[in-house]
């Protein structure tokens, strides 16, 4: 196919668009005037490495409780991260409230429209600048996800293996990306990826580019794209510390910055090669360290984690932390690991 199908590609495929958009609660219908930036804004940052079942409610709730720039300038930092438990990769939310309040004070509350002022904001690389800027204010850009990177791969049987064929790809994506209705371009190609071109048993027959597709003309659209192998993650082992008093179980902040930064947790010892058993319990006390771990993927390695547990009837040691209501649990927003841990320890009690 060659690289300048642009026509070729985009009537088809708006077309498509225009009858099977995806409803969604932070677009615009097709065709229509584009959505609110904020919440294109909100929604892509949401989106990142997240699927969109889950993102749904958790973009409901955010919107009721922060429904602007100004409100979300505004937010509590701890709250905000607290809100945001259970979508992973936490340094988004960080940079959420970041970008929220450069904003608000550097931009009068509104974001900027072209993809180089939007790199400049906490947060913003090269997809969300691209993206935003496409979809929230019909503005030519090149929008590649991880969808789009399949349709491509597949419209021209890219043999380049990923991670290193991603050039490539933006280039190819470039060519095809047409000057009107970008964002909606951007967003079709995404529902493709989404319903039709999947990773596995890819719907072709109703495809509105399989004519144009080299994969399909070849027999092999699953064979594309070619990926290397993933290294296996390594390793690292922890203990997870429950100490109860009353109906209540202490739970501790993570230091601001690193991994879960800011979080509410169960206290934890180090994270090591090797398993740390007692290592770094919040005070001295009679642990019973149980024949259980539990264990949790981060992008750059896998943890186990051992758990022990502690009551205690008397005086409790004085420590930095809240001893929380463990049959109001569920609040204290804890990141994914640390829930895991926590309902294993109370089905255990």
């Amino acid at each position: 196919m060659p690289d300048n199908a642009s026509r070729d590609i985009a009537a088809p495929l708006l077309a498509w668009y225009d009858a099977n958009a995806r409803v969604l609660p932070w677009r615009a219908p097709p065709g229509t005037p584009p959505p609110d930036p904020y919440r294109v804004w909100l929604s892509e940052v949401m989106l990142q490495q997240t699927q969109v079942a889950t993102v749904i409610p958790y973009f409901e709730k955010f919107l009721a409780r922060w429904p602007d720039f100004a409100s979300l300038a505004a937010a509590d930092d701890a709250e905000l991260m607290t809100a945001w438990a259970g979508l992973g990769y936490y340094a988004r939310a960080r940079n959420l409230l970041a970008a929220a309040r450069a904003v608000a004070d550097e931009h009068g509350g509104k974001l900027p429209a072209s993809e180089a002022e939007l790199r400049k904001l906490p947060g913003f690389g090269a997809y969300t600048a691209a993206a935003v800027s496409a979809i929230a204010f019909g503005e030519r850009a090149v929008v590649v996800d991880g969808n789009v990177e399949r349709v491509i791969a597949r419209l021209f049987a890219l043999s380049d293996p990923l991670p290193g064929a991603k050039p490539r790809i933006r280039v190819l994506t470039d060519s095809v990306t047409p000057v009107t209705r970008a964002g909606d371009f951007a967003q079709a190609m995404m529902d493709l990826g989404a319903t039709i071109c999947t990773p596995r048993s890819p719907k072709c027959l109703l495809c509105p580019l399989a004519d144009h597709c080299d994969a399909r003309a070849q027999g092999l659209p699953e064979a594309y794209p070619v990926k290397v192998a993933k290294k296996a993650r390594p390793i690292r082992h922890g203990t997870m510390f429950w100490a109860e008093h009353h109906g209540r179980v202490l739970l501790v902040r993570r230091p601001a910055s690193g991994l879960l930064g800011g979080m509410r947790a169960l206290p934890t010892g180090p994270w090591t090669d090797v398993a740390p058993a007692l290592d770094g319990a919040p005070f001295a006390a009679g642990w019973t360290l149980h024949n259980a771990t539990v264990s949790h993927g981060f992008t750059h390695f896998e943890l186990v984690s051992a758990l022990a547990s502690v009551t205690l009837d008397g005086q409790v040691p004085v420590i930095q932390g809240e001893w929380w209501p463990i049959d109001d649990l569920d609040s204290a927003g804890l990141p994914t690991v640390f829930a895991k841990a926590a309902d294993q320890i109370r089905r255990m009690r």
